[in-house]
């Protein structure tokens, strides 16, 4: 899935690599996204983004910060976090 694909108002996971975005998607501005009520979460050296995420899915999002701007040339993945399978 692209970000400009995403719809208004849906909670994303947004990767880019080492960091990890979670959060409600407002929009697309040139080449940022703009997410409202972010989790905003750097893994650590040998972390596992899906447990990471699956716990979000799981229990809702940690929110760190208001808002978020990711750089679009730099994401790697995009999912809706209602797409993210719980944990049991």
């Amino acid at each position: 899935m692209r970000i400009q694909d995403v719809p208004h108002g849906l909670n994303v996971v947004i990767e880019t690599g080492a960091i990890v975005y979670i959060g409600r998607f407002d929009s697309t501005n040139g080449f940022k996204a703009l997410l409202h009520s972010c989790d905003v979460h750097t893994l650590a050296a040998g972390e596992d983004v899906e447990r990471y995420v699956q716990d979000a899915a799981t229990y809702g999002v940690n929110v760190t910060q208001g808002d978020a701007e990711v750089d679009i040339l730099g994401i790697r993945n995009v999912r809706l976090l209602r797409d993210i399978p719980k944990l049991a």
